[in-house]
C-alpha cells in the first residue's frame, strides 16, 4: 500500500460526496469512480448498472471507458483510478487490461457488506501478488464519508 497526494485526496473527496449525493437522491446504487492523469481529472462516473441492466456497468469500468474516449486511446498507463469503495475482482481486472498502474479508494472491503465482493477469499494484495505487483493501491482515503452506504449492504 503507498499513500494518497494531496491531488488524489482532493478528487476522492469529490468522488465520495457525489456517492454521497447519489444516496440522498434515492439512488440505490451508489457507486462512484474518476480517472486523473498528468494532473487533471480526466472524467467523473456513477454506477449504471440500474439504469442499463448491464451488470458491466461499474462505476469504475464506466470511468475506464470514459476516460479511454476522451484521451483516444485504451492504454490508460499512468493514470490513476479512484473509486468510492474498493472495486471488486471485475473491475480490478479491467483496470489491468487498461494498463491503469495505482487505484485510490475510499471504503475497504473488510468495512464494506459482503454483496459487494464474489469472490470474498481474495483480498486486493492476492490480486495485486497475481500480477507480479502491477499496480499499487492505497484504501480508506475519505472512507468515513461513505462508510455508512457501504457498510450495512450484504
Amino acid at each position: 500500500m503507498t499513500d494518497a497526494t494531496s491531488f488524489e485526496r482532493e478528487v476522492m473527496q469529490a468522488v465520495a460526496d457525489h456517492a454521497c449525493d447519489l444516496q440522498a437522491q434515492g439512488q440505490d446504487i451508489v457507486f462512484t469512480a474518476a480517472v486523473i492523469k498528468d494532473g487533471k481529472v480526466v472524467c467523473h462516473a456513477r454506477n449504471e448498472v440500474g439504469d442499463t441492466d448491464d451488470v458491466s456497468r461499474h462505476a469504475e469500468v464506466v470511468a475506464m471507458a470514459e476516460a479511454s474516449d476522451r484521451l483516444a486511446t485504451r492504454d490508460l498507463s499512468g493514470a490513476t483510478l479512484l473509486a468510492s469503495c474498493q472495486p471488486c475482482e471485475m473491475c480490478l481486472a479491467a483496470m489491468r487490461w487498461a494498463r491503469i498502474d495505482r487505484v485510490v479508494f475510499a471504503a475497504q472491503k473488510a468495512n464494506a457488506g459482503d454483496a459487494f465482493f464474489r469472490f470474498p477469499g481474495l483480498e486486493i494484495t492476492d490480486f495485486q501478488a497475481a500480477c507480479d505487483g502491477g499496480f499499487a493501491f492505497v484504501g480508506g482515503i475519505c472512507e468515513d464519508t461513505v462508510a455508512h452506504i457501504y457498510k450495512d449492504a450484504s
